[in-house]
């Protein structure tokens, strides 16, 4: 007898969200989880009253008021708004690219001066068809803004120059004539008051979790406790790499407690030069606009990424697009396998789009008779 319907492999959105919609149904799920924590990179610590983000910054935006909903039904989120700044060489420019961020660079106060002054900077690459990122950069934006908000930080964010990337990387670039520094368009957006734990916590209620737990180490055993397998890892590894690895980036994070009760005086900045060797500090006390008499910051460093590291953004090129979907093809002929998730589904997703594909998946499943 197997004692349970589903093993899902892996704590993180996919994982936890799936596990609640079966439970819902009628089924009985087991959740196993590598790290010692459930909630993947979504999870925060609570460290001195101020919630951190563990894995870097993670601000839910979603245009999708069902998705939206569904999310503050378990924890309430707060009323943040995502303005980071960007710092080139000590220099303070407001993001995204909107009318301050002119102001900033230029001085001019109107959207006509600021499109002029685009138009004036992007002519001579008018007719181009742009061959890698630094010349796609050029045809939209112009030589200012990419030289001090794009060129340095891409690089140091893929560890490469921009002459090397591809093109598609950005096939726009959002500038706004607006005074308006709210990163995402999207209607609603805001942070778990208390942090994303509590939303995990909340999901998996009276559901069976195992932590420090590797599906690998012990493949066969946690496989002959279900009849069904929902999957969010790598891909390439649960088939053994047999057609080769799937390349990512990855990220390493440096902490710091500070006996400060305000570093930086905003959630995000984004470093653009190569001064620094990270893109960002993150402010965690600012998420939820907290008051502690300490702050909590995090650098962020970019890095090559190895089996040791966590596998953040995936390098969807050409090469690596055409090794998933080898992978793809085999997955699809599964028959009591689920893979779902961005290492499963090698896309680098946002949150509310993990969630939304969740709950198609889980849509499609029929309650336990």
């Amino acid at each position: 007898m197997r004692k349970y319907d589903y093993l899902i492999v892996g704590a993180g959105l996919f994982g936890a969200i799936s596990a609640h919609e079966l439970t819902k149904k009628g089924y009985k799920c087991l959740v196993i989880e590598k790290r010692n924590h459930i909630g993947g990179n979504c999870y925060t610590e609570n460290i001195e009253g101020i919630n951190v983000h563990k894995y870097g910054a993670h601000i839910f935006h979603t245009n999708d008021k069902g998705i939206w909903d569904y999310v503050n039904q378990f924890v309430e989120f707060n009323r943040y708004t995502n303005s980071p700044i960007a710092n080139y060489k000590g220099e303070i420019y407001n993001l995204p690219f909107n009318m301050n961020t002119f102001y900033q660079l230029w001085k001019v106060k109107t959207p006509e001066e600021a499109k002029l002054k685009i138009e004036e900077q992007t002519a001579i690459h008018k007719n181009n068809i742009p061959q890698n990122l630094e010349e796609q950069a050029l045809k939209l934006v112009g030589k200012d803004i990419y030289e001090k908000l794009i060129k340095e930080y891409t690089e140091k964010q893929w560890g490469t120059s921009c002459q090397n990337l591809p093109s598609f990387i950005i096939k726009r670039l959002p500038v706004r004539f607006t005074y308006d520094n709210n990163y995402f368009n999207d209607t609603y957006q805001g942070i778990p008051i208390g942090g994303y734990t509590k939303m995990f916590e909340k999901l998996l209620d009276g559901i069976d979790v195992e932590l420090d737990t590797d599906y690998f180490a012990r493949q066969n055993e946690w496989n002959a406790l279900a009849k069904n397998i929902i999957y969010t890892g790598p891909i390439d590894k649960f088939y053994d790499y047999q057609f080769g690895k799937l390349n990512y980036r990855s990220l390493r994070f440096e902490n710091k407690l500070l006996d400060v009760d305000n570093f930086q005086g905003n959630a995000v900045v984004n470093y653009t030069s190569h001064n620094e060797k990270y893109t960002r500090i993150i402010e965690h006390k600012h998420f939820e606009f907290g008051n502690q008499p300490q702050t909590y910051i995090t650098k962020e460093y970019p890095q090559d990424w190895n089996e040791d590291l966590e596998p953040y953004y995936p390098i969807n090129d050409n090469e690596n697009n055409s090794t998933y979907s080898k992978y793809k093809s085999l997955a699809s002929e599964e028959r009591n396998i689920i893979f779902g998730g961005r290492l499963a589904e090698y896309k680098y997703y946002d949150m509310h789009q993990v969630i939304a594909s969740a709950l198609s998946k889980m849509k499609s499943i029929p309650n336990k008779l």
